[in-house]
């Protein structure tokens, strides 16, 4: 399943601050996937609604709305290592992830995810340095932001008031486009 080349494009990146989260968020839901079309596998994995009572499998779990609203405001596209960026990122932010829960999230992603949602060794080690990102960022936990509370900001004041370091996003942007210099998403971050 080729992604059609507007959703393979389409990304709002980290430096566009003017924007509102409404009107980024308005934008992406002309690619934006509805969670029923989610493989099952991946909402077991991904989305709280999944989790046994009381039991968190995986933390920073997210219902996709909120997981578009993070790409949104961490600059990503809908690709490979965009999606592996995000919910490294996410994860990291709870301050909670170890390396038993970052190993079994990765035998998922890379071995019982269907073929399109599978991380590459390569994606899997964008993950790993978004978790780590994440951790030592002193933003929310972007998993528990009311995002809709944020609509009417631009991008730039809901960044800022959740706290996501932007230059220190971008520092790591500039890393993983040295690394991977092959990769679409990866040499568009920065402009």
């Amino acid at each position: 399943m080729a992604l059609p080349e507007h959703v393979k494009r389409w990304f709002v990146p980290l430096s566009e601050e003017d924007k509102t989260l409404a009107q980024a968020f308005k934008e992406m839901q002309d690619i934006a996937l509805e969670q029923d079309s989610i493989p099952l596998i991946v909402q077991l994995v991904e989305n709280p609604s999944y989790d046994l009572p009381g039991v968190e499998i995986f933390s920073g779990a997210t219902n996709l709305e909120t997981h578009d609203y993070i790409h949104l405001l961490l600059g990503r596209g809908v690709l490979p290592k965009d999606e592996a960026f995000v919910l490294g990122f996410t994860m990291g932010s709870t301050n909670r992830v170890g390396s038993i829960e970052e190993k079994l999230y990765g035998l998922f992603t890379k071995y019982l995810y269907p073929k399109h949602y599978r991380f590459t060794d390569e994606d899997f080690q964008i993950y790993k340095d978004a978790v780590r990102l994440g951790y030592v960022s002193d933003c929310q936990p972007l998993d528990g932001v009311d995002y809709e509370s944020l609509a009417s900001l631009t991008l730039k004041q809901a960044r800022e008031r959740i706290g996501i370091e932007t230059d220190l996003i971008r520092a790591y942007f500039g890393i993983e486009k040295k690394r991977h210099p092959d990769s679409f998403e990866s040499q568009r971050l920065l402009d």
